[in-house]
């Protein structure tokens, strides 16, 4: 898939971690696996906005790696990928404020990201 045929999908993101994608240090986005997400694939491009803003942060997607919870991805993908300024622990509780349990439940995906030029 090159850039002309790359699907866009366009995800809220909250300002701490759109800035860690924008300055290119957040290489792991965490989603659950919700519907709308189940075929996310390396090639596709995602269009991170800050919700209630124009400000947007485009990036390629390399890799999509499912896991059975939060604890799994965390420890499989390395906590430093997916936030290097907070420790394993409080990106865990961080994620499952953002998400509850039955959210969880359903699955976690996680989205390996670059900067899109």
């Amino acid at each position: 898939m090159n850039d002309n045929t790359a699907r866009v999908r366009e995800l809220n993101l909250y300002r701490q971690y759109f800035d860690l994608v924008a300055a290119g240090t957040k290489t792991i986005e965490v989603r659950v696996k919700y519907p709308h997400l189940a075929d996310l694939t390396a090639g596709d491009i995602i269009r991170f906005r800050i919700k209630g803003t124009d400000e947007t942060c485009e990036v390629k997607v390399k890799r999509v790696t499912e896991h059975p919870d939060f604890e799994a991805l965390l420890d499989d993908e390395g906590p430093e990928a997916i936030n290097p300024t907070a420790t394993r622990d409080e990106q865990l509780a961080k994620i499952r404020a953002i998400y509850p349990p039955e959210k969880e439940a359903l699955g976690t995906l996680a989205i390996q990201i670059e900067l899109h030029n």
